[in-house]
């Protein structure tokens, strides 16, 4: 039985609230009867008799002695020793006896009772609502611990702690069941694409016998370098995926300078957008991590695109931009947010290309990282372009 009433929160709560109430009612109760008993303390008065003459016979005093709710009853002693009782009969005009919750003697305590009463029955729903949210939360926590990740507890609209804690418990939940998929196709398409190179290491190792052949070894470097790229990505890629890991120190970083180092190496133009402040293409961020995004923007120009790569840098005073462009057959605008998925492709590319399909999920995840967006556009002309947009306060 007392289990039945500890099990839930809102029982106990409500149940402690009555006690509370409970404890001022006997509170009030006993403070005012100990003032009735002092009130209705017998006190000795002085008592005079006179005759009819009204001449002074004798002097005393007088002490209630019945108690309140009896018959009136008076001792007098007067100055000489003498003691009477004087008795007072009942009113013969008396009025009805008032219902006990207005009689002066209990009617202190009928409104007290009704007090509590009031309380018990106005607090429960307002005790139960709030508990209510609290196991709707509870029993979402349960099931995302056994294993539902898309559990989530009910929106809550309110401006509390319990909202607060719901919504905090929700976006929470969101963000490791992204953790999980991404981690769990990171994996499975890890495990498909180390598949490719190393199945051409073997066949090019048993064609090559016991003369050493120069197009084997070249296919044998060739698919060395491309594990080894693979393995730097899924690194990189699944350090970018938990936020807490440290990627290096925040510096100020001057894009132009390192737009204008990538852009030598990978054979590109680079050009200066007009009325763009230089100051302006100065952010915060990692160095290491913003060089490798330019980087693979242009290596993805150059494995994909036709004829030259441009690079231009611009800004409108809250953003800096590095937009890379290419002659290459574009990107279909349905696909355009589907490219920056990791291990993702586009229909008919082929692995003989190059690339794991990792490349532009890592300048997602690196420009995300920094407070900022990419995203790809079409060119007139044909070609695609892909804009990183970083905030100067990075």
């Amino acid at each position: 039985m007392i289990k039945l009433f500890t099990r839930h929160l809102y029982v106990r709560i409500w149940l402690a609230v009555l006690a509370g109430v409970a404890v001022v009612v006997l509170a009030a109760g006993w403070a005012w009867q100990v003032a009735e008993e002092q009130r209705s303390a017998p006190l000795p008065r002085d008592v005079t008799l006179r005759n009819p003459q009204d001449q002074q016979i004798a002097t005393g005093k007088s002490v209630r002695t019945s108690r309140p709710g009896e018959p009136l009853e008076f001792q007098i002693t007067l100055d000489d020793g003498q003691q009477f009782t004087m008795e007072l009969g009942p009113r013969t005009d008396r009025r009805p006896t008032p219902p006990p919750w207005l009689h002066p003697q209990t009617g202190i305590f009928w409104l007290l009772g009704m007090v509590g009463l009031a309380t018990a029955a106005g607090l429960f729903p307002i005790v139960r609502r709030l508990t209510t949210r609290l196991e709707g939360l509870q029993r979402s926590v349960q099931r995302f611990g056994e294993g539902d990740l898309a559990a989530r507890a009910p929106a809550d609209d309110g401006e509390d702690e319990v909202a607060d804690l719901t919504r905090r418990f929700n976006d929470a939940a969101t963000r490791i069941e992204q953790l999980v998929r991404s981690h769990k196709s990171l994996l499975a398409n890890a495990s498909h694409e180390l598949r490719s190179p190393l199945t051409r290491i073997r066949m090019s190792l048993e064609l090559m016998g016991q003369q050493p052949n120069p197009a084997a070894k070249a296919e044998i470097s060739r698919s060395i370098a491309e594990l080894d790229q693979l393995i730097d990505e899924i690194l990189l890629a699944s350090r970018l995926d938990a936020r807490e890991a440290d990627m290096g120190t925040m510096e100020t970083v001057d894009l132009m300078g390192l737009a204008a180092e990538e852009c030598a190496r990978a054979q590109a133009e680079l050009d200066i957008a007009e009325r763009t402040d230089l100051d302006a293409l100065t952010v915060r961020g990692v160095p290491r991590l913003l060089r490798r995004a330019i980087r693979n923007l242009l290596e993805n120009a150059r494995r994909y695109g036709a004829g030259e790569i441009e690079t231009e840098l611009s800004s409108d005073g809250a953003h800096a931009r590095v937009r890379v462009n290419d002659r290459g057959p574009g990107v279909p605008a349905a696909l355009r947010e589907r490219i920056f998925e990791p291990f993702y492709r586009l229909p008919g590319a082929s692995e003989r290309e190059g690339g794991v399909g990792l490349g532009l999920a890592l300048v997602k995840s690196i420009v995300e990282r920094h407070g900022g967006r990419v995203r790809c556009e079409g060119r007139d002309g044909g070609g695609a372009s892909f804009v990183i947009e970083l905030p100067r306060g990075a």
